[in-house]
């Protein structure tokens, strides 16, 4: 037997035991889940759905029925459409969230639900299927001038996700005792109540399938980079664009009919290539099988286990789905590096000590306005120094703690990137930020009037916990960047859901949470302020040596491993450092986004390619972001406060499309 024929068949072996153990577990779950309903059923009503008089052949017909089907069908449709996300874009991190859809059909409800709940009249989908439409063209849109390449594509959905996702946040701060069905929706429901979503989702699935179809063997052929698929007569852009349509449209039938469903997408075509499926027809043939098991798995444990309270399906797939993908992780064949090559390559400028300058120059121009400009009783002031004097112990340690928050994130999201050759990469990949919140929600729920020592002691339990798994997963794997970034994902989605569960109790304490997980510097104190900037100075001092490693390890493990680079000791070091930047942020100031992911896009962009100078300059940029976030926050809606890792997306998200839509002219 050939090598070729034995990886073959251990491949298919691997495949049928995962298929036998899901098939196990469905029919154990299905055989405890029905049969009561089956004890008590009056099977000739059953024979007669359309003359129901009995209770339970009710709930069976227009619910229990209802409910399995769609859980089939939406899990079929996330997991096709990540398959198709993963292989057109080349990511495994990709997912039917990538271009927005999810985000812009939650911001577009929730701006009805407040502003047009008349809207609501004719169903929540047709609304929701609006907003997933209007986010995905604008994310094409952006791209547009990169001939969608898959790096553009993945940077535009990610900056309108994070923009449709902050001002989500914004309003649920200020509103989230009207959006409390919107945070069950948010979080995907399977509850049906008749067959009309089932007959809504059905057929519009069904066309979307065919059409993939049809495409399998373009994108099989698009496993070659674009150059080799133009060579063969491919036209890439246009199979590029109609593939991502077929998948957002999946993902925007479902997330319109039941709301968003977390994990599904990435964990169903990564568990198929776990399980051997290396083909593009394979993956596109396992992936929406494993979909439609896992999420019908997890619907029937949330029905079993939570019979009383109302926990949202879509939460809970993480429950289910990121063990599963835990376990399996070592398991997981070496692929090669995602690619993230663009066909717009960016421009290295010969003068980075000019652009530092001028970074610096924005920089203390921020600070003084940070400082100097707010307002007050009397409206907007400028302050002389007599004035400033007596402020400066307010505003001080708030512009410090950003400065420095921000900084270490932007350090830390270009670690990762560089380490692991993936733009999708940030410190929340690594699950830390979610840890820490994940200490906070439990400790503010658990203890009557919490003071801040313990809360701080909390987040730094959850971010030390966080860390130590995330330590032993990459051990036993030599650091491998694409199984780190799947265990940091899969933990940070198990954090989120238990946080997700609790907001979406209702409790009054969520009023006290929300503030801190959105990134607020309003509990600052000197001392923090101090600490935090020494420990930013401190990271961004051990981080400069590693500028040989940071080089050489996006050309892969092979010239890592050729020019005498230890991949394992390399990558645990640089894990280490963005994880201790990323929780130092985090406890500070809260847990935060986009600065960590687009600082180093940012600085990228303005010609520091260079490890050292992309690494001082996207520090400065993201200094920068996280300032003015917290300037705007504090005085926009004053004396009202909106916290600065929310209103940073708001900042840096449209300078950042700017700059895209620059560098493709």
């Amino acid at each position: 037997m050939t090598a070729e024929s034995r990886i073959a068949a251990h491949n298919a072996g691997r495949s049928s035991l995962l298929a036998l153990a899901l098939a196990t577990a469905a029919a154990g779950i299905m055989y405890g889940h029905l049969h009561d309903v089956l004890q008590t059923m009056d099977w000739r009503h059953v024979l007669a759905p359309f003359q129901v008089d009995d209770i339970d052949a009710a709930i069976l017909y227009y619910s229990t029925l209802p409910r399995f089907v769609m859980s089939l069908l939406a899990g079929a449709a996330l997991g096709l459409a990540g398959a198709i996300f993963q292989h057109t874009l080349r990511n495994p991190l990709a997912e039917p969230t990538t271009l927005g859809a999810s985000a812009g059909a939650q911001l577009a409800l929730t701006a009805a639900t407040l502003y047009a709940p008349a809207l609501l009249g004719a169903g929540r989908e047709w609304i929701a299927l609006g907003g997933a439409a209007g986010a995905t063209v604008l994310v094409v849109a952006i791209a547009l001038g990169r001939t969608l390449a898959p790096l553009a594509l993945i940077l535009a959905g990610l900056v309108v996700s994070l923009l449709c996702g902050t001002i989500v946040s914004i309003l649920t701060l200020f509103h989230w005792q009207y959006l409390s069905s919107l945070f069950v929706w948010g979080s995907g429901s399977l509850i049906q109540h008749d067959w009309g979503k089932v007959t809504y989702l059905l057929p519009r699935l069904a066309v979307v399938v065919v059409a993939v179809g049809f495409l399998a063997r373009p994108l099989a052929v698009m496993t070659l980079d674009d150059a080799g698929a133009r060579n063969l007569g491919l036209a890439t852009r246009t199979i590029r664009l109609l593939a991502l349509t077929a998948a957002v449209a999946l993902a925007a039938f479902v997330v319109s009919a039941v709301g968003v469903i977390a994990f599904i997408g990435l964990a169903a075509p990564a568990l198929a290539r776990l399980s051997g499926a290396r083909r593009v027809h394979e993956q596109l043939i396992w992936a929406p099988l494993i979909g439609a098991m896992l999420l019908w798995l997890t619907d029937q444990l949330v029905q079993s286990l939570w019979t009383t309270a109302v926990v949202p399906t879509g939460t809970a797939t993480a429950f289910l789905g990121a063990p599963l993908l835990l376990w399996l992780l070592p398991r997981l064949r070496e692929t090669a590096t995602p690619n993230t090559s663009d066909d717009a390559p960016q421009p290295r400028t010969a003068r980075p000590h000019l652009i530092g300058g001028i970074a610096l120059a924005l920089l203390a121009l921020v600070l003084w306005t940070a400082l100097d400009v707010g307002q007050g009783p009397h409206g907007w002031t400028v302050s002389n120094w007599d004035v400033l004097q007596p402020l400066l112990p307010w505003r001080g340690p708030r512009v410090m703690a950003a400065l420095s928050a921000g900084a270490m994130l932007a350090v830390a999201g270009t670690l990762i990137q560089r380490m692991t050759g993936n733009p999708m990469a940030s410190p929340e990949v690594l699950g830390i930020s979610s840890g820490a919140s994940l200490g906070v929600v439990l400790t503010i729920f658990a203890v009557v009037a919490p003071d801040k020592t313990l809360v701080f002691a909390a987040a730094t339990a959850g971010s030390l916990a966080t860390l130590f798994a995330m330590l032993m997963l990459g051990h036993r794997n030599a650091f491998s960047p694409e199984r780190l970034l799947l265990a940091g994902i899969a933990l940070g989605t198990i954090f989120s859901a238990l946080v997700a569960v609790l907001v979406a109790t209702g409790d009054p304490r969520v009023a006290v949470v929300l503030p801190w997980v959105s990134g607020s510097t309003d509990r600052v104190t000197s001392t923090d302020a101090w600490a935090a900037l020494a420990i930013a100075a401190g990271g961004l001092l051990l981080v400069l040596p590693t500028a040989r490693w940071l080089a050489i390890l996006p050309l892969g493990d092979s010239t890592a491993r050729s020019v005498g680079i230890n991949l394992r000791i390399s990558r645990l070091l640089l894990l280490v450092l963005a994880a201790t930047l990323t929780a130092a942020a985090t406890l500070i100031i809260g847990a935060l986004s986009f600065v960590g992911l687009i600082a180093p896009h940012m600085a990228r962009m303005c010609g520091l390619q260079q490890p050292l100078a992309q690494l001082v300059g996207a520090a400065v940029l993201g200094a920068v972001i996280l300032i003015v976030a917290d300037w705007l926050g504090r005085n926009l809606m004053f004396p009202y406060q909106i916290p600065a890792g929310l209103l940073a997306t708001v900042v840096g998200g449209p300078y950042f499309i700017l700059l895209m839509r620059r560098k493709a002219a």
